[in-house]
C-alpha cells in the first residue's frame, strides 16, 4: 500500500472515530437527562453553539440524536461535533418553544435556521400625554404614552399613510419643542395638512373632536366618520362658506384615498399572511400585514441555512423567530401545514392556520405568489453581482473570491468640518451596518491635506480591522496614483499583505464613464464606457460620495449654527445654556420667532433680534 493510500485510510479512521463521539456522548448521558419540556444546546469542543432545539420530554428527543444513522447528512455533522450538551428545563413546551427561539435570535447556531435579515416596523403613533395630541410616525419601543396603529412593511408605506391622514384630520405633526415656542402657522396648514393649534385657529374642544376621529377611523369606524364630514360640507357650501367647503371635500377625498387601499379581506381585522416559497435550494418568505382592516404593506425575508428543510419546517422556524420580538396579531394565516401549528399559535396566544378558504384564500395565493416573485428578483440581483464580483476579482487580480469590498472618501471645506467615510460591498449588495463615519483629527498636518486625510482613516479602520478579524479583500480609494500610493503604504506600514487596493480616478473635466483604474503592480487601465464592471465601481464609488457628503453636510449644519450663536456679541457660556435648554436645539431656536426667543430669561428684546437675523442668514 502507498503512502499516500495509508494517509487516506488514517484519515478515514481518524474521521470515523470523531464521528461516533458526539453519538456516543448522548448515549452515556441519556439516563441523565431530564424528561421534562425543556431546552437542549449542542456545543462543539471550541464551545460554539452548534443547534439549539426544543423538547416536550428533553430525554426522548434527545435519543435520536443517539442514532445519527436515522438523521440527514446535514444533522449527521452537526451530531459528530458535539462536544456536550447544555439544558434549560421550562414549565410547558409552549414556553420552550419561545425560549429556543430567543435563544437562536441571540446565538446563530450553524445548524439552525436563521432569519438573519430582520428588522423592526415603523407605526403611526397617536399621542395622548399631550395636550394637543399629536400624530407621528414612530420607530422602536412603544414607550410614549399613546395609541399605536401598524406594524407598516417599510418607512415608504408608514409617510404615505401619514400624509393621507393629515390631509384627511389635520392633527399637528411637529415636535414638542416647535409646537410650544410657536406663534404662526407653519407651511403645514398654508396647505391645509395642519389646524395650527399652535396660532390658536382650533379650540380645544374643536381639536379633540379630531382626536376623537383619527382614533374612530383608524378602528375601522370609517362610514360614520365620511358621512358627518358630507353632511358638515352640504351644510358650508349651502352657507356659501366655500373655502370649508372645499376643505372638507379634500378631508373625504383623503379618508377615500385611504378607503380604496382596502380589500375584501375575509374577516380579518388584525392579523397577517405568511408564505414560504422553495425553489433549487433556496427560499423566501413574506408576510402581509394587515390592521383594522386595512393593508399595511409586505415585508420579505430570505432565511438561510434551509438545506434540506420542508416548507413546514422553515415557516415554523421564521414565524418563532419572527414573533419572538414583533407584535403578533390576532389571526396568522400561512400557505402550508406544519408539525406543532398549535404549539405555535398556544405561545404566541394567537390563532394560526392554513391555506383559509375564499377570500381568505386568495389573500394566501397573494403571499404566495409574492413570496416567488422577490426570491427571483434576488436570485437575479445574486447572479448579476455575482458574475460582476467575479469580473473585478480577475480584473484586480485577486485569488480569491471577492467577499467584502470597502470603497473610501472624504469631505471638507477649505479643511473644516473633516470627515471620512467608508462604505462596505458584499456578495449580498450594500452592508450598511457595516458603513462607519470618521471624525478626522488632523493632528500633526494641514488641515485639507486630503492625502493625510485618507491615510487617518485608512490607518484607523485597518488597525481595528486587525483586532477585530474583519479586514477587507479590496479596498477601493477616490482617486490616482497618489492616493493609491498612500493607501498601499499604510498597508506597508501596518505589514497587511493580503488586501487589494485599486485607485479609481475620474477623467477630464471629472466625468463619469472616462474613469482610470490604477494598480499597485499593473499599468493603468480604462474600462470601455459600457462595461458592467465599470459601472459597478461606479456605483461604490458614487455610494461612498453620497455617504461621506451626507455625513460632512450634517456636521457642517451642526457647527454653523453653533458657531453662529458663538459669535453673537452678548450671548456667553451662561445664555447660550439658557437658550438650548429652553428649545432643546439651535435648530429649534432658527425655527422661531425674535418674539419666542425674547421669552427666555436673561434675553432682552434686542438680543433676541440679533439672534433670529445671525441665525437666519
Amino acid at each position: 500500500m502507498e503512502d499516500s493510500e495509508k494517509l487516506l485510510v488514517e484519515e478515514k479512521v481518524f474521521e470515523s472515530a470523531k464521528k461516533l463521539t458526539g453519538a456516543n456522548y448522548v448515549k452515556s448521558k441519556l439516563p441523565f437527562f431530564p424528561t421534562s419540556p425543556g431546552v437542549y444546546r449542542m456545543i462543539s469542543e471550541t464551545g460554539k453553539v452548534l443547534y439549539v432545539g426544543k423538547a416536550k420530554n428533553l430525554r426522548n428527543r434527545l435519543d435520536s440524536y443517539a442514532h445519527p444513522e436515522r438523521k440527514p447528512v446535514r444533522i449527521q455533522r452537526m451530531i459528530f461535533q458535539i462536544d456536550h450538551i447544555e439544558l434549560i428545563e421550562t414549565a410547558t413546551e409552549a414556553e420552550a418553544f419561545l425560549l429556543e427561539n430567543d435563544l437562536i435570535k441571540k446565538l446563530k447556531p450553524y445548524y439552525n435556521i436563521l432569519l438573519k435579515d430582520d428588522k423592526t416596523f415603523p407605526h403611526l403613533l397617536l399621542t395622548t400625554k399631550d395636550e394637543w395630541p399629536q400624530l407621528i410616525k414612530h420607530r422602536g419601543g412603544q414607550n410614549i404614552k399613546g395609541e399605536y396603529f401598524g406594524p407598516y412593511a417599510s418607512a415608504t408605506a408608514v409617510n404615505e399613510t401619514l400624509a393621507i391622514l393629515q390631509k384627511a384630520f389635520l392633527l399637528r405633526s411637529c415636535a414638542d419643542h416647535v409646537f410650544q415656542n410657536r406663534s404662526r402657522p407653519c407651511l403645514l396648514h398654508q396647505i391645509k395638512r395642519c389646524c395650527a393649534p399652535c396660532a390658536n385657529k382650533i379650540s380645544k374642544e374643536d381639536y379633540q373632536k379630531l382626536v376623537d376621529d383619527v382614533l374612530d377611523f383608524m378602528h375601522g369606524k370609517s362610514s360614520k366618520i365620511q358621512e358627518n364630514l358630507m353632511i358638515e360640507m352640504n351644510e358650508a357650501s349651502e352657507q356659501l362658506n366655500y373655502e370649508k367647503a372645499a376643505v372638507l371635500r379634500d378631508r373625504i377625498r383623503a379618508l377615500n384615498q385611504i378607503q380604496s387601499q382596502s380589500m375584501d379581506l375575509g374577516g380579518i381585522e388584525n392579523g397577517d399572511v405568511v408564505a414560504v416559497y422553495q425553489d433549487a435550494g433556496q427560499c423566501s418568505v413574506v408576510v402581509f400585514f394587515y390592521r383594522n382592516g386595512r393593508g399595511c404593506g409586505s415585508y420579505a425575508s430570505f432565511p438561510e441555512q434551509t438545506e434540506d428543510q420542508t416548507d413546514g419546517e422553515i415557516l415554523k422556524a421564521f414565524l418563532g423567530q419572527f414573533y419572538i420580538h414583533h407584535q403578533v396579531p390576532k389571526e396568522i394565516l400561512v400557505n402550508t401545514e406544519f408539525d406543532e401549528l398549535e404549539l405555535v399559535g398556544q405561545a404566541f396566544r394567537t390563532k394560526i392556520s392554513a391555506h383559509g378558504r375564499g377570500a381568505k384564500k386568495r389573500l394566501v395565493d397573494r403571499a404566495v405568489l409574492n413570496a416567488k416573485e422577490a426570491l427571483l428578483q434576488k436570485r437575479m440581483q445574486g447572479m448579476v453581482r455575482a458574475d460582476l464580483l467575479e469580473q473585478l476579482r480577475q480584473l484586480v487580480g485577486a485569488s480569491n473570491p471577492l467577499k467584502r469590498i470597502e470603497t473610501y472618501d472624504n469631505s471638507h471645506i477649505q479643511g473644516t468640518n473633516a470627515v471620512g467615510a467608508m462604505i462596505v460591498a458584499t456578495p449580498s449588495g450594500f452592508d450598511k451596518k457595516s458603513y462607519r463615519k470618521y471624525n478626522i483629527v488632523g493632528i500633526g498636518y494641514t488641515p485639507g491635506d486630503d492625502f493625510q486625510m485618507m491615510d487617518e482613516v485608512l490607518t484607523r479602520r485597518l488597525k481595528r480591522g486587525l483586532v477585530e478579524g474583519n479586514l477587507p479583500d479590496l479596498i477601493l480609494i477616490d482617486g490616482g496614483m497618489i492616493q493609491l500610493q498612500m493607501a498601499l503604504n499604510v498597508l506597508e506600514r501596518l505589514q497587511i499583505k493580503n488586501i487589494i487596493a485599486v485607485g479609481v480616478a475620474k477623467g477630464e473635466d471629472r466625468n463619469a464613464g472616462k474613469e482610470t483604474l490604477y494598480f499597485k503592480d499593473k499599468l493603468p487601465l480604462n474600462l470601455e464606457f459600457d462595461n458592467p464592471v465599470l459601472h459597478y465601481i461606479q456605483r461604490l464609488r458614487d455610494e461612498a460620495h453620497r455617504f461621506v457628503i451626507t455625513t460632512h453636510r450634517a456636521k457642517r449644519n451642526k457647527s454653523t449654527l453653533v458657531s453662529a450663536l458663538d459669535e453673537i456679541k452678548g450671548i456667553g457660556g451662561k445664555r447660550k445654556k439658557a437658550l438650548l435648554t429652553h428649545f432643546g436645539s439651535v435648530q429649534a431656536i432658527k425655527s422661531v420667532s425674535w418674539e419666542e426667543i425674547s421669552k427666555v430669561a436673561g434675553i432682552s428684546e434686542v438680543l433676541a433680534k440679533q439672534i433670529e437675523t445671525a441665525l437666519k442668514s
